[in-house]
This record gives structure tokens, sequence and C-alpha cells, in this order.
């Protein structure tokens, strides 16, 4: 019996492996843009290798719970009906999203302490807004990758 390689199984992979996959690669994303911010921004400073890799690891995991929760909340108002509803939506929204990264730069500072710091205006939250919103883009542009590469499956001579 001889086992297959990775190109036949290019169709037969399960959820969990593409969970893995993505949640992985997005990991990764985070800590190459913390450690450049690191690297070439001073109100960015990570003490070792391993903090931002833990800092990724955090930052992965409360990025994703709030995002399930804004899109929750987007998902409700926007199935009411009404001015105000709208406007309450658009209010409690905006609130999450910037209170939901209020409270994850304030987790990240009492987990890491002085290991990890965003300095500058409003006590480091430019730069923290500016480093979260930055991961998101990038992981962005490589799930749009990832999907543009779908367009050309492979072919039976390669």
């Amino acid at each position: 019996m001889s086992e297959k390689t990775w190109m036949d199984k290019a169709g037969e992979h399960t959820l969990g492996q593409l969970l893995y996959v993505r949640y992985f690669v997005a990991v990764l994303v985070d800590l190459v843009v913390l450690n450049l911010f690191e690297e070439y921004w001073d109100a960015v400073v990570i003490e070792s290798f391993t903090i931002s890799l833990l800092t990724a690891l955090l930052l992965q995991l409360l990025l994703k719970i709030t995002i399930k929760i804004e899109h929750r909340i987007s998902v409700y108002f926007k199935s009411k009906s009404g001015v105000f509803t709208k406007i309450m939506g658009g209010v409690l929204m905006y609130m999450v999203l910037l209170g939901a990264k209020l409270f994850i730069l304030e987790l990240v500072n009492w987990t890491f302490g002085d290991r990890v710091q965003f300095n500058g205006p409003w006590h480091g939250v430019v730069a923290f807004l500016t480093v979260v919103i930055v991961m998101l883009a990038i992981e962005r542009i490589f799930v749009r990758i990832y999907f543009a590469l779908d367009k050309n499956p492979i072919e039976e001579s390669v």
C-alpha cells in the first residue's frame, strides 16, 4: 500500500485541519507584525521573541472572540427595523469596537506588564490600535491571496 502525497490529498482536508492552518498562519502574521513594529517603531517595546510569540497568541485569541461578538451584534441590529434601532446599533458597535480593543490592551498590559509596552499618545492606545489594524489588514490580505490561488486548480500533469 503506497502512501498518498500531499498533492494527492489536496481536496481531502478536514475542518480541523483547515482551522489549524488558518490560525497558525494568523499567529505567524501577528508575530511578524509585532516584531517589525518592535524593531522599527519606538512606540512598541517587547522584551523578547518568546514574549512577542505569547502576545501574538493572546492577541489572536482575543481578537477572534471580539470579532465574533461584533458580528453577532451586527447581525442582530441588521435584522431590526427603525431609525432609532439602527442608530443604537451603530453606537453600540462603535462602543464594542473601541471598548474591546481597550480591554485587549489592558489585558496585554496585565498579562505581560512592562515586558510589552505600547507607548505614545493616549498612553499607548494609538500605537496599539495601529498594530492591531495592520495585523488585521495583513491577515485579510493573506486570506484574499489564499482564495485567489483557488481559482487555478492543480492540473493532472503537475
